[in-house]
């Protein structure tokens, strides 16, 4: 204390002092310098003051090493958000990237042109002269049978392009290079139990439609009136050599049971196959490579409007005219066929007529000769002889022959000029082709991986702020505690002549080391672990090749940089906070804090009936302000992150039951082509096994807001006749409240607002998920686009509570309005000119039974698809995001204990001497124990009761962080859920107590209390 003395009531001149013994946790053994009664903030060099020796510096060093905990907990803070905010990103982007190259390799198409008619060379021709188009590839492909494990299945041969776009990738064997060699996916050898090697025999199925057009599993043309034109048709006995991986199917056949929520396929298998041996000179598609898209990321927005641009120039300067022109070939074509049949027939006729004319001519040259002869003898017909009785009777024979011959070639000649007129008629209405202009978009595997890989992704944007503002918060407290320890050695630093720049330095690099090095591992757990973990689980459901790890140095440094700012900031406001007092006042002991009664002792009966302790612990918990919010704080957010982990995985547990439970209301789903609708739902009515039908048509369309962005959705047409019907089938209601409305409905019911939407012309219902995603509303305009046609403008009625799938609901008569060629070709005679091509239907029996008849239904040849509700509902999961929810709550139970273990920590580090003070009165160890830790467990409680509903409030936002097309997250929290997360953060702060009980068992009454001297 000699040299402390020296210092406070020196006289001001300068002269050389040994400041000894230990001042706060570092001391200054040993340090000889100069002392200097004027204020530290001027002389010696301004706020910088002397320069720091090696003294200093050795002190820092070592008052460094001596608070080993603070910076641990810094760190592992630190390491924490940082993983947490680079790991979910990296493994999404790694999954993005790897996904790129394979498609630029492959050359999967950038832009693909159907037609329900086929196109020709001189399509291709115009396509290539677009602007911006790169390469053209035509493509032709057909549908057919295969028996696989003794059922007929769907499957649609490809024929490998010559230009490169498109290609599959050979797994194993070898690809095709000759007619009757076929390459197939690893999905159908595990289906079918085949190997390389085995031969297998395909049947043409022409129960194409525009549907199937439209995703290129058709082939695209009609025959009509006779035409030369050729569909493409491929060998029917094929040899497989090889197994290859489609680029527009990526789907894992080996990996986890996945939900069919987004699967719009209408084939079961691809097959790929050279164009050896291959027939017909109609092309079922061209697909299109756009120029600088390859140098753009496939899932990036830039990409998309690139591309999107190239397709809206193609409908814009080509679709139209060449359109008409195909129509116009196609009926030339026709017609000369037809003109060219007709002049034979007419030939024909003539030559028959002729050869008629000749016979009478003899007949009756003969039947003169007769009666010249029966004249010479003078006899009558009825008195010749047998004879020429004979005779007669044989003319009167040929006669009649030849007068049935003539009525016969007569009707025959009015037979074919009424099927050359039905002919000519069907000539003379043949519809105008329909191109079908689609982007990499309208690929069901590439927008299911865009769709799961970007809703993780959306998660990885939004935890983060919650780890950085648990940081901050527990920086500041450890900052704050640790400058409150070195006081004394601050306000010796001050008197020494050190600036308050140096020595904020000292902290202030003590906190942006262990940021650092946190950050440091944080981006090897970010950029390594976490995305090894993740991409675990893609591999389980999609197939990617050359999966590899990649260093973002932008999102890796920004993400270091934002943490050392929120931790240096927090320890810049602790240490400015001490270096405003005067080193006078900084070398005597902090005053302690003045007691206050509660709020609690104003509760008489209550506080009379507390214990002596119970009374200490709560008048310190409320004593100590800044420590209780910082306790409480802390603990809440840990337990929200908690809770909003578990409410992701529960949500997604109960989003199948709700979908297809709740809001289905029918049993079955049975979808047909425009040929079969007729055949199929004769079928379900004669079988017998449904209590209800609902006949609808579905189709692919797109909605557009007004921003120009656009959605895939599934148009579904009701009949006018049928409206007051829908909701007997479908629940169509409001959606639920959102934000803080939502949650506190969700308190006390099921926050459902039970007002049903009744389906009018007025405009058209939008599923909840697709209007969230285009951010429309009702009464907002929208560009609605069928299959086929010119986009319409409309109104939205209004959106309807939808969870999976994202549909649009329209009537016919609006239909009928905003689509006026809306004829679907092969028109029910019983309806009108719209083909109802599929059915709701409530089924009779249980679940069971049900999904039993589906999968027979399925079976028949009428039907395209047939999916049961009982069987989705079982089926449904999310793999993937139940991998991140275990994640997330791992983290954010990792996050808890290092917060729970610093503020244990800070909570004995400052409160020593009073622990040694009731060492001094006789307490045991286990009641100092039960002193400390009664009252970080009632913090922890009180941080956990504010937790869990700031957890659901929390859960209830990523309703809008997770924004995808074909699923609407509407959070719902399980009462486990709650009890889990309480559970959990309770077990921290117990397992915390037991590292924490032994340090106070290691407290010395003696010197702890003779510290401050």
């Amino acid at each position: 204390m000699d040299g402390m003395r020296s210092v406070v009531g020196g006289t001001g001149r300068p002269m050389e002092r040994t400041a000894g013994g230990k001042a706060g946790i570092g001391g200054v053994a040993g340090a000889a310098v100069p002392m200097s009664g004027r204020d530290p903030g001027k002389g010696h060099g301004g706020r910088w003051g002397r320069p720091a020796g090696s003294a200093f510096l050795v002190a820092t060093l070592r008052s460094w090493l001596q608070s080993w905990k603070p910076f641990l907990s810094i760190l592992v803070i630190s390491m924490l958000g940082v993983a947490v905010l680079t790991g979910i990103y990296a493994g999404c982007r790694d999954t993005f990237l790897a996904a790129d190259r394979f498609f630029d390799a492959q050359g999967l198409h950038d832009v693909q042109v159907l037609s329900t008619m086929g196109l020709d060379d001189d399509d291709v021709e115009a396509l290539k002269q677009v602007p911006g188009v790169r390469a053209v590839q035509a493509d032709r492909s057909q549908s057919v049978l295969v028996e696989v494990d003794g059922k007929q299945r769907s499957a649609v041969i490809r024929e490998i392009g010559t230009q490169g776009i498109d290609r599959p990738s050979l797994q194993s064997g070898s690809m095709p290079a000759k007619a009757g060699e076929v390459a197939v996916t690893e999905r159908f050898l595990k289906d079918s139990g085949l190997r390389i090697g085995d031969e297998i025999d395909v049947t043409a199925d022409d129960g194409t439609d525009d549907a199937e057009t439209r995703d290129g599993t058709a082939d695209g043309t009609e025959s009509v009136g006779g035409g030369t034109e050729a569909a493409p048709s491929f060998p029917t006995h094929l040899r497989i050599t090889g197994v290859v991986l489609d680029p527009s199917d990526l789907t894992n056949p080996n990996g986890y049971s996945r939900s069919s929520f987004r699967s719009s396929a209408s084939d079961d298998y691809v097959l790929f196959a050279p164009s050896d041996g291959v027939i017909g000179d109609v092309y079922t598609s061209v697909s299109l490579l756009v120029d600088g898209a390859e140098a753009l990321e496939s899932f990036s927005q830039d990409y998309n409007d690139l591309t999107s641009s190239v397709a809206k120039r193609i409908e814009s300067q080509v679709q139209s005219t060449r359109e008409q022109a195909r129509l116009d070939s196609l009926k030339a074509d026709a017609q000369e066929a037809l003109d060219d049949a007709r002049k034979d027939t007419d030939t024909q006729f003539d030559q028959a007529a002729q050869a008629l004319a000749d016979q009478q001519a003899q007949l009756d040259d003969q039947r003169a000769q007769l009666d010249a002869q029966l004249t010479q003898l003078g006899l009558a017909e009825a008195n010749a002889p047998p004879q020429l009785q004979a005779a007669i009777q044989q003319l009167e024979t040929a006669q009649t022959k030849l007068d049935d011959a003539s009525e016969d070639l007569a009707a025959k000649r009015k037979d074919a000029a009424g099927e050359f007129a039905k002919q000519q008629q069907e000539i003379d209405d043949l519809a105008t082709p329909r191109w079908y202009v689609q982007t990499r978009s309208a690929i069901g595997g590439f927008s299911s991986l865009k769709s799961d890989i970007s809703s993780i992704e959306s998660l990885g944007k939004a935890f983060p702020v919650l780890f950085l503002i648990v940081a901050v918060m527990m920086s500041l407290t450890t900052m704050s505690r640790l400058v409150e320890e070195d006081r004394g050695l601050v306000g010796t630093y001050l008197g020494l002549g050190y600036g308050r720049v140096t020595i904020a330095l000292r902290y202030v690099l003590f906190a942006l080391l262990g940021c650092l090095i946190g950050g440091g591992l944080g981006l090897l757990v970010g950029f390594l672990g976490i995305p090894a973990f993740l991409l675990v689980v893609i591999k389980g459901l999609y197939v990617i090749p050359d999966l590899r790890f990649e260093y973002d140095w932008l999102v890796g440094s920004l993400g270091v940089l934002l943490f050392v700012g929120g931790v240096v900031g927090a320890t810049l406001v602790a240490v400015v906070r001490e270096l405003r007092q005067m080193p006078a006042s900084l070398m005597r002991p902090k005053s302690p804090k003045p007691g206050a009664r509660i709020l609690l002792e104003h509760v008489r009966p209550l506080w009379k009936r507390m214990t002596f302790l119970n009374k200490v612990t709560a008048r310190n918990i409320f004593r100590f302000k800044s420590r209780l919010i910082m306790t409480v704080g802390g603990v809440a957010g840990c337990t929200a992150l908690i809770v909003c982990g578990l409410a992701i995985n529960d949500t997604v547990a109960v989003l199948g039951e709700q979908q297809f439970g709740q809001i289905n209301q029918y049993d079955m789903m049975a979808v047909s082509n425009d040929g079969d609708a007729k055949t199929m739902r004769e079928r379900i009515v004669s079988d017998g096994q449904t209590t209800a039908i609902m006949d609808v048509r579905v189709e692919n369309g797109e909605l557009t807001n007004a921003s120009g962005h656009g959605e895939s959705i599934q148009l579904v047409v009701v009949p006018e006749r049928q409206l007051g019907e829908l909701d007997e089938m479908l629940r169509v209601e409001a959606p639920r409240s959102e934000g803080l409305i939502g949650w506190a409905a969700s308190l006390f019911g099921s926050g459902r607002q039970d007002k049903t939407i009744a389906l009018d012309d007025s405009g058209i219902i939008v599923a909840q998920s697709a209007a969230k995603t285009l951010g429309i509303d009702s009464g907002d305009r929208v560009s609605l686009k069928a299959d086929g046609f010119v986009p319409a403008t409309t109104q939205v009625h209004a959106v309807m509570r939808n969870l999976l799938g994202s549909q649009v609901y329209i009537s016919e008569d609006l239909y009928r309005q905003l689509f006026p060629d809306s004829s679907s070709g092969d028109a029910d005679a019983d309806t009108s000119a719209i083909t109802w091509n599929a059915v709701y239907a409530k089924l009779k029996g249980d679940s069971t039974h049900q999904r039993h008849y589906v999968a027979q239904l399925e079976e028949d040849g009428t039907v395209m698809t047939a999916v049961s509700c009982a069987q989705q509902m079982e089926d449904f999961k999310f793999d993937l995001m139940g991998a991140v929810v275990a994640l997330i709550v791992t983290l954010a139970g990792a996050l808890a204990l290092v917060v729970l273990f610093t503020l244990a920590h800070t909570n004995v580090s400052e409160r020593i001497r009073e622990m040694a003070t009731l060492k001094v009165l006789g307490f045991y160890d286990r009641e100092v124990h039960r002193y400390i830790d009664r009252e970080m467990m009632v913090m922890t409680l009180m941080g956990t009761v504010i937790g869990l509903p700031l957890g659901r409030w929390l859960a209830s936002l990523l309703t809008g962080v997770l924004n995808m097309p074909s699923m609407y997250f509407e959070v719902t929290v399980s009462p486990w859920s709650y009890v889990a997360a309480a559970v959990a953060t309770l077990a921290f702060a117990v397992l915390v107590q037991l590292f924490v009980n032994p340090v106070l068992d290691r407290i010395d009454p003696v010197s702890s209390l003779k510290s401050v001297e």
